[in-house]
């Protein structure tokens, strides 16, 4: 019998991590917030549910969601930027009351590095420095929080850089705007392929009561990254200020490297 694993929020990572979870031999329980992806989670064998996050409770079929899995991978972007005001602890709070009362045992929690603060300094950054306290990091340490205080199961918080893949890169989004802010900040991105792969061997090697910041090794300066990029594209590049001092950080992954044996696939 295959083992059950249970995706909350199979959009552009989750949907590619459950496919690369099934093509290992899992049985994969995989939430979408619309009725309409249904037939393409079907297509790619994700057993799928309709799971939506609301500030009064779940909505749909979370509890089905969750049955009979062990493990569970919760990928939910708190979409702050876009919604300073929603609040996403509330959301997640009714979430993990469901996640108490079903048979899951271990949780990787998809975080950002968005919770530790640019510096003029642009300093290494580990799993040890401080976070932020602006409002956003705020509510989303609280939410790593009350996983990691949960009893019920035992929890490895990944905090992941800017995520990118060849369908998605930031230079893309870049590309021809001008008057950029920190042209000589170091680049913290993340492939998706990588995302995955840490994912995969997290689960496979069972490293759990974790924090892991998750960032490619190399750390080019921005303003460089991303003319060179929309060069190699084709694309109009990015016009940097260079007046404006620069803030930034190096997220340093040198604690997944070593306790994964990582190597990442995908070099800046």
């Amino acid at each position: 019998m295959h083992q059950k694993i249970c995706v909350i929020g199979c959009g552009w990572l989750g949907f590619k991590l459950a496919e690369r979870l099934i093509k290992n031999s899992y049985e994969v329980h995989g939430s979408t917030t619309s009725k309409t992806k249904i037939p393409s989670l079907k297509q790619a064998h994700i057993i799928p549910f309709v799971v939506r996050l609301s500030p009064t409770g779940v909505m749909g079929q979370i509890d089905d969601c969750l049955s009979h899995c062990k493990t569970l991978i919760v990928n939910i972007p708190p979409g702050l930027r876009k919604n300073p005001n929603s609040d996403y602890v509330k959301q997640m709070t009714f979430l993990l009351e469901h996640i108490e009362t079903s048979m899951v045992e271990h949780v990787v929690f998809i975080s950002s590095t968005s919770v530790y603060d640019d510096h003029e300094t642009f300093p290494v950054i580990t799993e040890n420095s401080p976070t932020s306290t602006s409002k956003t990091a705020l509510k989303l340490v609280a939410v790593e929080r009350l996983f990691q205080k949960n009893t019920s199961f035992k929890t490895t918080i990944l905090r992941f850089s800017g995520l990118f893949a060849e369908d998605r890169h930031p230079a893309k989004f870049l590309s021809g705007k001008t008057n950029l802010k920190n042209a000589n900040a170091p680049v913290n991105l993340i492939h998706r392929d990588d995302c995955i792969s840490i994912i995969m061997s997290i689960v496979q090697h069972n490293l759990w009561d974790l924090v892991l910041n998750a960032s490619a090794l190399t750390h080019p300066i921005k303003k460089t990254y991303y003319i060179a990029v929309c060069n190699a594209l084709n694309i109009p590049v990015p016009e940097f200020n260079k007046d404006v001092k620069s803030k930034g950080k190096i997220i340093n992954s040198q604690k997944l490297v070593r306790l994964l044996n990582y190597e990442f696939q995908v070099k800046l």
